[in-house]
């Protein structure tokens, strides 16, 4: 948390633009389960996302594809009891918000049956609507551009996104029209560095990255990931966190402090 705000407060989407204005950096992390998401709240985690990635990391599955509402409010609910102190983010699995009233019912559904506290979709400017109705209704949001992983047959595979001039440019305006949409938070993922730091400046609201460099406001990762433990080969993007440490503990505090110094991410991790 931001140097003016006592790390036991919960964290709040207020929160997270404060940290924004102060320049403090946000740490993030995927959880899917109670003990991780204990653990990973004791190391001083800003946001918990229960991301659509457990179709993966969870069940084994190729994409993110397959996983059903009812898989990601379970999950929702396990990482909820635990409590946190992190702002509780939950993912709208594939086609649960591809129309505005699919995205109402659903959002809905995270919010109660899940006890999501901020809900993140994937896509840019046709989903003005649906962040505009949802956070109008007193749903969070969080949009979520470059890589869309749900959109992985149609983008051609896992590709860093926005490389072009022109598709550069039609990213930074998708990420205005969803802030003034009413998005409280952008979430970029694998897209260079240079486009990532021009959105984080150009919105208002906190720009988290994950294979977006290091000048966005806040960095997230997968659990799995940081520990070393996801099978096949590693993202560009990511850091085996745990080869440094002697605990699991160690390796999320590392991860966090890494964050909140700017030593993580590094150009290595970058595009």
């Amino acid at each position: 948390m931001y140097a003016g705000e006592s790390r036991k407060r919960p964290v709040t989407v207020a929160s997270l633009a404060r940290m924004k204005a102060a320049g403090e950096p946000i740490a993030c992390l995927t959880a899917y389960d109670y003990s991780f998401a204990a653990l990973t709240d004791a190391a001083g985690m800003d946001v918990i996302l229960v991301g659509d990635s457990l179709g993966m990391t969870m069940q084994g599955r190729e994409t993110t594809l397959p996983v059903t509402m009812e898989d990601i409010i379970y999950h929702a609910r396990c990482v909820a009891a635990a409590r946190p102190r992190a702002l509780l983010m939950v993912d709208m699995p594939f086609m649960s918000h591809s129309t505005v009233d699919d995205a109402l019912r659903n959002g809905a559904r995270l919010m109660k049956e899940g006890n999501a506290q901020i809900i993140k979709l994937e896509g840019g400017r046709e989903q003005t609507e649906a962040v505009s109705r949802l956070t109008g209704a007193g749903v969070p949001v969080c949009a979520h551009l470059g890589l869309q992983p749900q959109s992985v047959h149609k983008l051609g595979g896992y590709r860093v996104q926005g490389r072009e001039a022109d598709d550069a440019e039609a990213m930074v305006a998708d990420a205005r029209a969803l802030a003034d949409a009413g998005a409280d938070a952008i979430l970029l993922e694998c897209v260079p560095a240079a486009l990532a730091a021009r959105v984080t400046r150009e919105v208002d609201v906190p720009v988290i990255g994950i294979g977006a460099g290091a000048d966005t406001d806040g960095q997230i990762l997968v659990l799995q990931d940081i520990l070393g433990i996801t099978p096949g080969k590693t993202p560009k993007f990511s850091h085996n966190f745990m080869a440094e440490a002697d605990t699991i503990q160690g390796a999320v505090e590392a991860y966090v402090q890494a964050v909140r110094d700017h030593r993580f991410p590094s150009a290595e991790h970058s595009f």
